[in-house]
């Protein structure tokens, strides 16, 4: 054997390497442990605790007096958890049908060849920029009966125009699903644009050429190979919506009354304003196994396509 060779062999188990190979090889993993050790400890260490206080009669302060699951039951005896979880499924139910909606007509239209794509492709993205308390401002500030739409109306000359959602209890859930709907709807163009865009030419050409009109090529070629992206944007936005928080305070604070109540701020509301850590922590454990259920089976799909890919 060559001298250059063994030269190129890499080190075998029994060869002692130079410390600074060493630390070469393991700098990466000490740079790496403080922030695994603290995602460790502040996430699934707290999501471990609250589970522990959902299991205990902890009020104003924590208490490790071990109840089993009676927070549990008192949650689903609890009318007002009802209410925030009948809204949830209106206000998500909406807010993802209706963002998937609009988003592909609007990645559709942009997916022409437009003239000042780049400009509108900005400006239907700009409301993602912002944060859902600054859009919660803006709209309430909209939806005011006597600030907003309802007076800008009524000062046309139209008297009789009404449009009281905000201070509606059958009608306040609506405000938030147009207010998500507006902020969000630009995010998912940009998914399906994405998705257009990857999709190869020839196959929409050979579809043409066998004389498909255009609403038939989407409905039964480019709408199937979007398919993946369909399912991450329903993911994405159903997180969102169970996640909703600072967009609820921030539009209806929940009112009037609790009649917009979402999970979120029932949490926050029993748990840090009603000094029922217990049943606040109840409601987040169960919070996270809705997320759980939307996030398991994207995982599983993403990681069985690559398996088969």
């Amino acid at each position: 054997m060559s001298l250059s060779s063994s030269l190129a062999r890499p080190a075998g188990p029994g060869t002692r390497r130079s410390p600074a190979a060493a630390l070469q090889a393991w700098l990466p993993k000490l740079v790496l442990a403080p922030s695994v050790a603290i995602s460790l400890f502040f996430v699934y260490g707290f999501m471990l605790w609250t589970f522990v206080l959902s299991l205990t009669n902890s009020r104003m302060l924590p208490s490790y007096e071990f109840v089993g699951f009676a927070q549990y039951a008192r949650l689903m005896a609890n009318d007002r958890w009802w209410v925030a979880s009948t809204n949830l499924v209106v206000f998500g139910g909406l807010f993802v049908a209706i963002c998937l909606a609009l988003g592909l007509l609007l990645a559709i239209l942009l997916d022409q060849r437009i003239r000042q794509e780049g400009a509108l492709r900005t400006v239907y993205l700009y409301p993602m920029a912002l944060s859902f308390i600054v859009t919660g401002v803006v709209w309430k500030w909209l939806l005011n009966p006597g600030l907003g739409i309802q007076a800008m109306v009524r000062g046309w000359g139209f008297e009789s125009f009404t449009f009281d959602w905000l201070v509606d209890p059958d009608m306040a859930v609506y405000t938030l699903v147009i207010a998500a709907v507006w902020q969000a709807s630009g995010f998912v163009m940009a998914l399906f644009l994405a998705g257009l865009r990857g999709i190869d030419d020839s196959i929409i050409k050979a579809a043409q050429l066998d004389g498909a009109s255009l609403p038939r090529i989407y409905r039964r070629v480019v709408l199937p190979c979007l398919r993946p992206v369909v399912f991450s944007a329903v993911m994405i936005l159903a997180h969102i919506a169970i996640k909703s928080f600072d967009l609820v305070v921030a539009l209806t604070g929940g009112g009037p009354g609790y009649a917009s109540d979402l999970p979120a701020t029932f949490m926050y509301a029993h748990a840090f304003t009603r000094a029922q850590v217990g049943l606040g922590s109840a409601s987040a454990m169960l919070m996270l196994g809705g997320v759980l259920a939307i996030l398991i089976p994207y995982l599983y799909s993403e990681l069985r396509s690559r398996r088969h890919g």
